[in-house]
């Protein structure tokens, strides 16, 4: 049988093999000694996928991280390609791209571009590739050089390439059909999961969305410190919003103090969902404008104006389109009825 749904193994269920010389083929803690190509264990990670692949060596490669091929440069009659899996992690990230945006397209009809480009960057981004990797065991599988190991991370780039790689390789060994239902597998069981958590697992591109919507203009980071020796570096990152601190994170990278920094800034622009920061109206002492009705009354209508055309005009300048004269319209219309 060519495709067979077959329980996906738990990362804790380690499977105890043995290569062909007897020896302990496999490990998932600590450094790995180099190990040579293992048709037996190929095979029986290829049951974990639950399908049946018609050139082993494609398997084989899509397991072979660059870092054995030193490993296995002087080995003779070697039963493997002498190339890593990055070829393979090129095509499957593309195809990736396309299986999951056309499932997420038929799926919500209604959906934007803007939404539908958010949510497949929540689908394939690297936790969730890792997160699918372990649910195979791949760690046990990969052919990894002497001293290498996956490490614990959610962010693993070897477990991440790994199953890109492992999607190509599906797609040229079977076909398009059979590396769809593949990644389907996964998609139908996660999607609503994902999805659900993606302000959590996605601020930044959450935060783009919402910047983008209400503002007419992109997050803008920087790093306004970064302390401590090279190997324990904290970076703190601030998003800024007309020359305002909406958000500030702190991580042991830049991206992941850009994360914890648009995590606080949605919450700062959730507090009020669809209100401009006080610094933006030029008025400290002054509430936030609201686009709701109820909010735009009691305010300065004529200093927020007056910020708004300035950030029209500018945006003009640049070719951008935003709300902006939406929002200047109202408040004056708001201005009229209220005088």
């Amino acid at each position: 049988m060519l495709w067979r749904s077959v329980p996906r193994s738990s990362y804790s269920e380690k499977i105890a093999m043995t290569s062909s010389s007897g020896d302990p083929a496999l490990s998932t803690s600590g450094p790995t000694p180099s190990r040579l190509p293992d048709l037996a264990a190929d095979q029986a990670f290829a049951r974990n996928m639950g399908i049946a692949f018609r050139n082993p060596r494609l398997l084989r490669l899509a397991l072979t991280h660059r870092s054995v091929l030193h490993d296995w440069v002087n080995v003779e009659n070697l039963d493997a390609t002498l190339q890593s899996n990055e070829r393979l992690e090129f095509l499957g990230d593309a195809l990736l791209g396309v299986i999951v945006g056309e499932y997420l397209y038929h799926a919500d009809p209604l959906a934007d571009e803007g939404t539908l480009t958010r949510r497949r960057a929540a689908v394939v981004r690297a936790e969730t590739l890792v997160r699918w990797a372990r649910e195979l065991d791949m760690p046990a599988y990969l052919y990894l050089g002497t001293g290498e190991s996956v490490t614990a991370s959610v962010r693993d780039r070897m477990l991440a390439g790994g199953f890109e790689a492992l999607v190509g390789a599906i797609y040229l060994d079977r076909g398009r059909d059979v590396a769809e239902r593949f990644v389907h597998d996964f998609l139908r069981r996660d999607i609503d999961t994902i999805l659900a958590n993606e302000v959590l697992t996605n601020p930044k591109g959450k935060l783009q969305e919402v910047m983008q919507d209400r503002f007419g203009e992109p997050p803008a980071y920087t790093t306004i410190a970064a302390e401590g020796p090279d190997h324990a570096r904290q970076f703190t990152v601030a998003v800024v919003l007309n020359d305002e601190h909406i958000g500030i994170g702190r991580g042991r990278s830049k991206r992941e103090a850009q994360q914890a920094a648009a995590r606080a800034a949605l919450e700062t622009l959730g507090a009020s969902p669809e209100a401009i920061p006080a610094a933006a109206a030029n008025a400290a002492s002054k509430p936030p404008v609201h686009l709701d009705e109820s909010g735009l009354q009691g305010i300065d209508h004529d200093a927020v104006i007056q910020h708004l055309r300035s950030r029209r005009a500018l945006q003009s300048e640049s070719g951008k389109s935003s709300d902006v004269g939406r929002l200047h319209r109202r408040l004056r219309g708001s201005g009229k009825r209220e005088g």
